[in-house]
């Protein structure tokens, strides 16, 4: 599989996060993201892998479980840099966690069982018995298992939003709140306090943004359509969700200026991407600070 290293442009950057982010810096997170108003844990850069692969979606738009394993285990290979798939989830997950795995479960475009089979599977080699394994989306803050959990893997597919510009990685948390409503404001601007609740707070291990098939516009809330959906074949996998949704967002911008033949701003704009970089300190947004691998198939990346 061929890969190379590439960096998002700052004014890649700057289009997608909309003008309520022009001129602010933006970061990412270790692999236990930091507390939001309190000393960053981030450093000084962040490393994201966006894999593809152009046969993992096939033409009736189900997923192939098995190239999507491959293509989560050569991510996490390249993100961790240990020998093989086991030995990365080992440095990951312990066998004494308690793991929560957050998925999503929205109707049209929910997490794929593909994608929450293959992170199961490796959680499970690496040690952690069924019983310390927690997996769900909505009224998770009232579940036993995420309420006790010590680590949590975060995983969500990239569509565009009406009320944050796009739900991505950061936004995933929102049900961990009983009102998730609270946090609409100003665009979800603030999103990123999710992540310092009690029951998130330097948990997170591992991010995997899902862009097997991606959708790049929406009309008001809970809109969809396939014509705005595409086969991208992709995951992004970080330890930083900030980097991980600032690499997305490129990608969904790209796609936009691509299908409708201008550089269409997402409305509202996805600031809180960037705000959680310089206000809430939970990772890296700058392209400039994000190092970016690429593996598998290129065509048509736009990034």
């Amino acid at each position: 599989m061929s890969k190379d290293s590439a960096r998002l442009t700052r004014r890649d950057f700057m289009k997608g996060v909309g003008s309520a982010a022009l001129g602010v810096a933006a970061g990412l997170p270790s692999l236990a993201c930091g507390e939001s108003e309190t000393q960053s844990l981030r450093p000084a850069r962040s490393k994201v892998v966006l894999i593809r692969n152009e046969n993992v979606v096939t033409a009736d738009g189900t997923m192939n479980g098995e190239l999507v394993q491959q293509m989560l285990d050569d991510a996490v290979v390249t993100l961790i840099g240990r020998e093989s798939p086991l030995e990365c989830w080992q440095e990951i997950i312990k066998p004494d966690d308690i793991v929560g795995i957050k998925t999503n479960i929205v109707y049209y475009l929910p997490t794929p069982q593909e994608v929450n089979e293959a992170i199961h599977s490796r959680v499970r080699q690496a040690g952690v018995p069924d019983e310390s394994i927690a997996m769900g989306d909505r009224g998770i803050f009232r579940d036993e298992g995420f309420q006790r959990a010590t680590a949590l893997v975060n995983t969500r597919p990239m569509r565009t939003h009406a009320w944050s510009g796009v739900g991505s990685l950061i936004k995933n948390y929102i049900t961990f709140v009983p009102r998730p409503s609270d946090y609409h404001y100003d665009a979800c601007a603030d999103l990123a306090t999710l992540w310092d609740l009690p029951i998130t707070r330097g948990k997170t291990r591992l991010n995997v943004l899902v862009m097997l098939t991606p959708q790049f516009h929406n009309v008001g809330p809970h809109h969809f359509d396939p014509i705005y959906v595409w086969p991208y074949g992709g995951l992004i996998v970080s330890t930083d969700p900030v980097a991980a949704d600032s690499v997305g967002l490129s990608i969904i911008q790209a796609k936009r200026q691509l299908a409708f033949g201008e550089d269409r701003p997402l409305q509202p704009t996805a600031h809180h991407i960037a705000l959680a970089d310089t206000v809430h300190h939970l990772g890296n947004a700058d392209p400039s600070k994000i190092d970016l691998v690429k593996l598998g198939w290129d065509g048509d990346i736009l990034i």
